[in-house]
């Protein structure tokens, strides 16, 4: 699928303007269910959304549907870089030992000029963090605006799907497919994705997602 300027330039904005926000949330009350831990930045934080309306809120609801005993743990915070991300990981591993990491985390690095060598580090150790406490990972792959330079812009692209196939993790080459080039899915100031928008966010990590909820 070809992405125009504007609509990879809009999805800039949203990542790297937008104030730092948190959440968590769990679709179990049971403390030793299973966790999922959502690691990403304003496109994962719910940022101008109503409470409850995000992609990860709305993969809480799917499981509760399903009557699964899973539960999820959103820490992610819009402006959010890998290096963090990397940072916090430790922590929240400790704290929440979740049996599957989703990350989705990197173009922060990228739209702010940092090197990739650096981003492509900080997601790998993320990923073998996750891995050496038996969790199974998921990586969320991003598109920056080729204004970049096509050579930056591809190597950035190519990271996740390396890095995936390197650690052998489950990879979704780019999270914002069919969104990006749809202006009616963002909100009303053309910068984040909107309500309507969510479905389709969820719509693109559940297959890559529900293999790993398996024993």
């Amino acid at each position: 699928m070809v992405f125009t300027l504007a609509c990879l330039t809009v999805m800039a904005s949203a990542l790297i303007s937008a104030p730092v926000f948190a959440q968590k949330t769990a679709a179990s009350s049971n403390p030793s269910a299973p966790s999922i831990l959502i690691l990403g930045d304003s496109l994962s934080a719910e940022y101008g959304l109503a409470r409850g309306t995000g992609w990860v809120a709305l993969l809480e609801k799917k499981l509760q549907s399903d009557q699964s005993s899973w539960k999820v743990v959103n820490a992610s915070i819009s402006g959010e870089t890998t290096a963090g991300g990397q940072t916090r990981l430790a922590q929240l591993l400790k704290v929440h030992q979740p049996k599957v990491v989703v990350i989705e985390l990197g173009a922060n690095d990228a739209l702010r000029g940092l090197q990739l060598k650096a981003t492509e580090k900080n997601l790998q150790s993320m990923i073998q963090a996750s891995k050496n406490i038996g969790a199974k990972v998921l990586v969320l792959g991003m598109r920056i605006p080729p204004n970049y330079g096509q050579e930056y812009t591809t190597q950035f692209f190519n990271l996740f799907g390396k890095l995936a196939q390197s650690e052998n993790v489950a990879h979704v080459p780019f999270f914002l497919d069919g969104v990006a080039t749809k202006m009616e899915l963002f909100q009303a100031d053309r910068i984040h994705p909107n309500e309507k928008a969510q479905p389709v966010l969820l719509d693109n990590v559940l297959p890559k997602l529900l293999p790993l909820l398996k024993p």
